[in-house]
């Protein structure tokens, strides 16, 4: 697959061909995994709150906006939600998180001010895995969106692109068994084990 810049790390010289692409993932050139000096926090106003949390989970899912799908994506994973918050751990360990929102500009805005915000260091210490990202409507999303997704993307260190389920609007919560879902699953669950494997001394 060809590899774009990271609009968040360099500056594109030269423009891509459009490419269609069918894959969940889309790596960056340059993947960020960790907040970046220099880089300026949203303002306050953009900022997601840090919330402390009771209990313990594998994972967290923060929404970027209500109605990002943190609820569906938490129950889908066996992760917690946190109520569009970066969450704060008593026990003072660092949790691991996924950043959801939807395909439209309301959603794609917010994960943007989200992720800047854990990029410039403004956000409690957390594990971030990546962004998902929802369709917010039935059938193919729109170039621009499709875009803009794919540069808000590159400020996480991994971007999942999900397509619409129309089951959920009619309340089953049956897993999808698309093969978009079925890899962010497959994904989520490396991911957790990688990252348990590699914090575990």
């Amino acid at each position: 697959m060809q590899q774009s810049l990271n609009p968040w790390i360099t500056s594109p010289t030269t423009e891509t061909a459009e490419e269609e692409t069918t894959d969940t993932y889309m790596p960056p050139a340059a993947v960020i995994s960790a907040p970046l000096k220099g880089m300026i926090e949203p303002d306050a106003a953009d900022r997601l709150a840090r919330r402390t949390m009771s209990g313990s989970a594998a994972l967290w899912i923060i929404g970027a906006h209500g109605g990002a799908g943190e609820s569906r994506i938490a129950d889908l994973l066996g992760a917690r939600a946190t109520d569009h918050c970066w969450p704060v751990l008593q026990d003072g360990s660092e949790p691991r998180v996924l950043l959801v929102c939807r395909a439209d500009m309301r959603g794609l805005t917010a994960a943007r001010s989200a992720l800047t915000q854990w990029v410039s260091g403004a956000t409690p210490k957390a594990d971030l895995l990546g962004l998902a990202v929802l369709a917010d409507a039935p059938g193919k999303t729109p170039k621009s969106l499709r875009d803009f997704a794919a540069i808000v993307g590159g400020g996480a260190p991994r971007l999942w692109t999900l397509p619409w389920v129309e089951a959920w609007r009619h309340g089953d919560t049956t897993a999808p068994s698309s093969r978009e879902y079925q890899r962010f699953i497959t994904d989520m669950a490396a991911l957790a084990t990688e990252t348990t494997s590699s914090t575990a001394h």
